[in-house]
């Protein structure tokens, strides 16, 4: 499945179980995670979306090291199936 569809299948899950889902993208700083996901408890988590071959550039380790070094959530998901249980585990209640 392709990296772009596992995001919008993702994406809905998240959206009709409460949560948002921002495509996330901030100029001038090259790597960071695709998606800030906002739990209904408020939880932040920064996603990065992969196919279940896909793998992190160099630049992309880096930035998720920087973002967990200050205490962020961030999840690195392979393939769709990774990305159904990402969803129930972060939000597991809301319908």
């Amino acid at each position: 499945m392709l990296e772009k569809e596992i995001e919008r299948r993702m994406c809905e899950m998240i959206r009709k179980r409460g949560g948002l889902s921002y495509k996330f993208t901030s100029p001038g700083n090259p790597g960071v995670p695709d998606r800030l996901i906002i739990t209904p408890a408020g939880v932040v988590w920064f996603v990065e979306l992969k196919t279940e071959v896909g793998r992190l550039a160099k630049i992309q380790k880096w930035q998720k090291s920087e973002l967990e070094k200050r205490g962020a959530n961030v999840r690195v998901i392979h393939g769709w199936d990774a990305a159904k249980e990402f969803v129930n585990e972060v939000m597991p209640n809301e319908v």
